[in-house]
Formats: C-alpha cells, structure tokens, sequence
C-alpha cells in the first residue's frame, strides 16, 4: 500500500519554486500594467489587471496547497469510468467548448461569450458589477491530460491494441482540439502535442502514432491555411524585416525590450517598453518585460526556475510506484515545460508568434489557478510513499 509521508523534499522545492514564479508574475504584471496618467478606483478593483493578478496570487497558492492534500489515485479509472472525475472534468469542458464555437456561427450568447481580439475564446459570467472570465480550453487542456493519463493507466499493456484501446482515446483528443482549433490554434496545437507523447510514453506502438500524424498535419494545415493571420504570421517570421510596422510589430518590440535590458536591467518598474509599445506585455510577452527591467540575469533566472521545476518533476514520475502517477505526473511536467518552452521561443523570435502564456507568470486567472491546481495533484503525487533507491 503505498502512504503518504509529510517530509518530502522534492514535493517542498517544487512548491516553493512555484510559488516562486508566481510571486515574480505577480510582481511583473503588475509593473507591467502600468499606464502614464492612470488613476486607481478602488471600485473598480477587478478591472485592474495588475490589482486582479494580486488577488488571484493567494488564491493560486490555497488552490495549490489544497489539492496537494487530495488523493491523485481518486482520479484513476479503479473505480470504474462512472466513478471517475475526470471523465465529468471532460465531458464538461467538451460542452462549454461548444458553447464557445457555437456563438462564432450562431451568437445567441453575446452577454455571455464576447468577442476579444476577433476571437470567441472566454465564457464572462456577471456577478453583480463584476464579471469574471473563464478560458475553457485551458480546462480542456488539463481534463484531456488527466484523461490520457487514467486511461492509459487502465488499459497497461492493452494501449497497444490499435482500434479497441488505441484510437478511442485519439478520438477523444480529436474531439477537444477540433472545437478548439477554430478559435484558438496554438491550444488545439498543444494539447495534441502532449497528448501524443503521453500516449508514446505509455508504451503505445510507434507504428500507431505514425498514421494519425499526417491525417493531424493536414487538419492543422488547413487551419492555418484558411487563416489569414495566421498565414500573414509565418510569412512576417520568414521575413522579419517586413512588416514591422504591422504584424512583425510586436516581436520586433520584444526583441527590442530584451536588448535594451543589457546584463542587469533597468531596473524593477523603470521599463518603458509597456507603455503602450508591447502589445499584450502583461500576458504572452511579459518575459519582455522582465527581461527589459532585470536585464538577462533576470531571464535567466526565471529560465532556470523552471528548469528546476521540471528536473525535480522527473525525479517524481522517477521515484513513483503507481503507473498512473507516473502518467499523470508525466503530463503535468511535460505540460508546463512545453508551454514555458513555447512562450519563450516565442519573445526570443525563434518561432512565430502565438498566443501562449509564460505559466505561472503571465497575467490570467484561468491559467493561473488551473495550473496551480494541476501542481497541487503533482505534490500530492510527490508526497506519497516512493521508491526509496532514488533520491534527490
């Protein structure tokens, strides 16, 4: 029987590193939300995005602590797939997913999904003068990890029956990035990507993940195909030099706020870059921002905070006797690496530009919270009774 021990040291040092990297988002979002003239009203707390980050800092951290002392085998299919959250998890993001993509053809819910950046991406829920905005398909992210995860976890070696065991739980990642890749390709992206190298580690047969591969590159050709801006954004990344003053503007001032960083920085609230140079500074390019007001140590601190992160998440999947702690543990560090990979490349100019947020750092109380909710059931993976001939 495997018990949960309360000294553990890897699952201490990925709180705290965690913490960490929310405490410097939290910190940058709200330089970065600074605006020439601007007046606070107190009122009108929530619409500050630096003042709504403060607030969503302490509850990321209770969300956190508070699934840590949730047991993650409760989401494992043992009990049967009726009994299991993570099926409901799923089903539920699969429906407001829908409601999503329904309002981009038929709007019957303009209150209730508006449209941000010709995008229908948010469900905004009206509590009396405040509305609070909820992403689903960062919850679709999530509920499909822990899916492939509890799934495979149950089939063991059966994974490697293509039609019975295989391809069903292919169709059930198709279904979620299908209803994403409209409104949001990088996600649908994303999620594909993770769920395919869950299914790899797992042990699924490579020649089962070969097939799907070029049906899935058509699917995503198409998508960026049928996009004019998404076209105009690999065509700016292939020549930089173009278009600087449209779709090329944003990385040429991201690049432009890393450089004029230098070693050491300007100095913490002294950047000018967010004043209304950076679009979209509190969110996809606040690493820009933090790069431009502590220079590149401060780059790479927050580099090797999350290589941190990431080694001492190895060492759990590592140090795990369940399999499905292994997969889940798994997916959640892949997870957050490939999404801090992504964002990165993406200020640095090594790929196109892409709407994806720097976890834990940048501004949104979706990812912030869903992420810190995830960390919580790696700790409690962390904190269970492990292999013992593997230390940190």
């Amino acid at each position: 029987m495997i018990t949960a021990t309360r000294n553990n040291p890897a699952a201490d040092c990925i709180a705290m590193v965690v913490v960490l990297l929310m405490a410097i988002g939290t910190v940058f979002v709200f330089s970065a939300s600074a605006s020439v003239g601007q007046e606070f009203e107190l009122q009108r707390f929530y619409e500050y995005t630096g003042l709504r980050q403060i607030l969503f800092f302490p509850l990321a951290c209770g969300v956190m602590y508070f699934f840590s002392g949730v047991d993650y085998r409760k989401l494992s299919l043992a009990n049967g797939w009726s009994r299991n959250p993570t099926i409901y998890l799923l089903l539920l993001s699969i429906v407001l997913l829908a409601v999503v993509l329904l309002q981009r053809f038929y709007p019957v819910f303009p209150r209730f999904v508006p449209k941000v950046n010709e995008h229908f991406r948010w469900i905004r829920i009206h509590l009396g003068p405040v509305a609070v905005s909820f992403q689903p398909s960062e919850l679709a992210k999530w509920a499909v990890i822990f899916f492939v995860a509890a799934a495979c976890a149950k089939f063991g070696d059966e994974i490697k029956l293509f039609f019975t065991r295989f391809a069903p739980i292919c169709l059930v990642v198709a279904v979620v990035a299908a209803l994403i890749i409209v409104e949001d390709f990088g996600t649908a992206a994303l999620i594909t990507l993770l769920a395919f190298l869950m299914l790899i580690i797992a042990g699924a047969k490579l020649w089962h993940i070969l097939p799907p591969l070029p049906v899935a590159g058509f699917v995503f050709y198409q998508a960026i195909a049928s996009s004019p801006t998404r076209v105009k954004r690999i065509g700016a990344f292939l020549n930089p030099e173009k278009w600087t003053d449209t779709i090329n503007y944003q990385p040429q001032q991201s690049l432009i706020a890393l450089g004029s960083g230098g070693l050491w920085g300007k100095g913490l609230g002294r950047g000018i870059c967010k004043y209304d140079h950076l679009p979209e500074d509190t969110t996809d390019f606040i690493f820009a921002i933090i790069g431009e007001e502590l220079g590149f140590v401060g780059n790479a601190a927050v580099i090797l905070l999350f290589i941190l992160f990431i080694w001492l998440g190895i060492l759990v999947v590592m140090r795990c006797r369940d399999r499905f702690g292994q997969l889940l543990a798994g997916g959640i560090v892949l997870a957050i690496a490939i999404q801090a990979a992504l964002n990165i490349a993406v200020v640095t100019v090594v790929v196109p530009t892409k709407g994806i947020p720097l976890p834990f750092v940048s501004a949104g109380g979706t990812s912030m919270l869903l992420s810190a909710a995830a960390v919580g059931v790696l700790l409690n993976i962390a904190k269970q009774d492990q292999n013992p001939k593997i230390k940190m």
